[in-house]
């Protein structure tokens, strides 16, 4: 007589899955909370504070799903979704500062 495990089987975890959400939020995050300090400063969030918010809220998912390998394309996608919602403002203002007169 043979037995069968019909226990479903539980896959493995994805080994590195915290390089890509750590290397986005070591880069994101203190400019995000640098453009979140300067849009306070100036009494008041306007269209640009949901901006903020989206590229928070992008990071949230990009640490949030299980740890598995089929997770890989979600984290990579939020994770640099809210990278460049985060660094294009700064981007912008610094190419519009080198285009500007001295």
């Amino acid at each position: 007589m043979t037995t069968q495990n019909a226990a479903p089987q539980r896959r493995a975890d994805h080994p590195t899955w915290w390089r890509i959400p750590l290397v986005a939020s070591a880069l994101g995050l203190p400019v995000l909370a640098l453009e979140y300090s300067a849009i306070r400063a100036q009494a008041g969030m306007g269209q640009y504070g949901a901006v903020l918010y989206w590229a928070l809220a992008l990071y949230a998912v990009a640490w949030a799903p299980p740890h598995r390998r089929s997770f890989r394309t979600l984290r990579i996608l939020a994770s640099g979704a809210a990278l460049m919602i985060t660094l294009l403002p700064v981007t912008l203002l610094l190419l519009l500062g080198a285009m500007l007169p001295g």
